[in-house]
């Protein structure tokens, strides 16, 4: 962790860890998204949003990528869930990186937007009102036509295999319904994508956000072995592993989590692990890891509930398991409490 102390470091460090909160809650937002639980909405304005996560979708991009905003000067206020409304933008970016990887730009504008009559006969949905407008654009390599009218359906995707769910863009736009939203999208091969997102105005005011507490005494040095298939969650984490010293390595499953960490077993000394994944659970990849190093230490993570996994051959074993959301406070406390622990294997993180 950079340990200038002042205001610019500190504030960076808030941007990080506010938007690194969201990032780590996606697993569990989706479930709820997939149960049609109850969003958790609250007044925000929609600029201070996309502020705060400005800086993680820095970092979630590549070097080579220009990321600009161009706010409105008034409030947007919308009464949302933030950490959903933070995962479409990421998902956006993400999905914005990987079609422009000899770099390019991406623009992020909002605007005060009325739909009226006009709009609704043109594009065939609306509601007459005043709405807080996301302009999301890329200069990527764009969509056909027949791409464009599939990218919300669940399970399609553009990438190759391993490299993308279908899922993102699908679970954006049930998001969007859900907040009484819309969503269309403009593209042409060669010319970018460009995204708007609509969510109603409230005349509500926004509430007071609390300041963050940044954590700077448990940085370390260490190189940790990060499981994780869903692609923000993991890059959110790895940002803030990182931001505060550790050397992160990423598996996007059981079969790359083995193979990365023979490849590294002479460095890795912690793995903190998701227990559901394809091709091999985080216990059957403890299990074969542990053959090649039966001293190594593992932290188990989860977006399920108790009831949803089978917790029993875990608790015989003694290692813990985490249920997410985890906090990027929580996270670095415990990472650095379970590396300096005595050397036992089934040392875990509770709940």
């Amino acid at each position: 962790m950079k340990k200038g102390g002042d205001e610019t470091t500190k504030k960076f460090a808030e941007q990080i860890i506010s938007a690194s909160e969201k990032g780590a809650s996606l697993t569990k937002g989706i479930l709820a998204f997939t149960r049609k639980q109850v969003i958790n909405p609250q007044v925000v304005d929609l600029n201070g949003l996309i502020e705060r996560t400005e800086k993680i979708l820095m970092r979630l991009i590549s070097e080579d990528i220009e990321l600009n905003t161009n706010l409105t000067d008034r409030a947007l206020n919308v009464n949302i869930d933030e950490v959903q409304i933070d995962q479409i933008l990421m998902n956006l970016a993400t999905n914005a990186r990987d079609a422009m990887l000899n770099g390019g730009k991406i623009t992020i504008s909002t605007s005060l937007y009325e739909i009226n009559g006009e709009f609704i006969r043109a594009y065939g949905y609306g509601k007459p009102g005043s709405y807080a407008m996301i302009n999301f654009a890329d200069t990527g390599v764009g969509m056909d036509e027949e791409t464009r009218k599939k990218i919300f359906e669940p399970f399609f995707t553009t990438k190759g295999l391993g490299k993308g769910t279908g899922l993102g863009l699908s679970i954006s736009y049930g998001i969007i319904k859900q907040h009484n939203g819309f969503i269309n999208v403009f593209s042409e091969p060669g010319n970018g994508t460009e995204f708007k997102i609509y969510l109603p105005l409230t005349t509500q005011e926004a509430k007071e956000r609390k300041p963050i507490e940044v954590i700077t005494t448990v940085s370390g040095s260490e190189t940790l072995l990060f499981v994780e298939e869903n692609s923000i969650v993991r890059e959110t984490t790895r940002v803030i592993l990182e931001e505060y010293g550790y050397k992160v390595i990423e598996a996007v499953d059981g079969e790359d989590a083995v193979q990365k960490f023979n490849e590294n077993k002479d460095n890795i000394k912690l793995i903190i692990s998701d227990m559901i994944m394809p091709k091999k659970s985080g216990k059957e990849v403890y299990e074969e890891i542990k053959k090649i190093s039966p001293d190594i230490k593992v932290i188990f993570v989860s977006g399920y509930t108790a009831d949803q996994i089978k917790t029993k051959d875990i608790s015989e074993d003694g290692i813990s398991l985490l249920f997410k959301p985890i906090t990027p406070n929580k996270l670095l406390k415990k990472v650095r409490e379970v590396i300096d622990s005595p050397n036992n294997p089934k040392f875990g993180l509770k709940a």
